[in-house]
């Protein structure tokens, strides 16, 4: 069964820094593409960055360029996103997904950005 856990959310204030992880089990991070997204209180999901089964091909939305970082450990098939110089545009339910059809999703970590 393809299980996906995020954590690492939390609080903190503008230009902070949270570590967000995402355990996979069920499949291993080196056969699949993975995305993070992020869902803000009364919007849609928004995808915010991706990376390909092999470490190459990451991308980043515009909005996060430059202060977000993804990377993956295949060993312990852990999917992680560094989340600097936050902002409190930045705070929503953040999760990390398969890139698959369909995808499948974790339950979500909550980052709040808030002085």
């Amino acid at each position: 069964e393809i299980q996906l856990v995020e954590s690492g959310g939390g609080m903190v204030q503008p230009g902070g820094s949270l570590r967000l992880s995402c355990a996979a089990s069920g499949f291993s991070l080196s056969h699949y593409d993975m995305s993070w997204a992020r869902q803000a209180p009364g919007k849609g999901p928004e995808w915010v960055s991706s990376i390909k089964f092999n470490g190459g091909g990451i991308e980043y939305e515009d909005s996060v360029k430059g202060r977000f970082t993804i990377w993956k450990d295949d060993l312990s098939n852990i999917l992680y996103l560094q989340m600097d110089n936050l902002k409190p545009e930045d705070t929503a339910v953040y999760y990390c997904n398969t890139d698959t059809r369909p995808p499948y999703w974790g339950q979500g970590t909550q980052v709040t950005v808030s002085s």
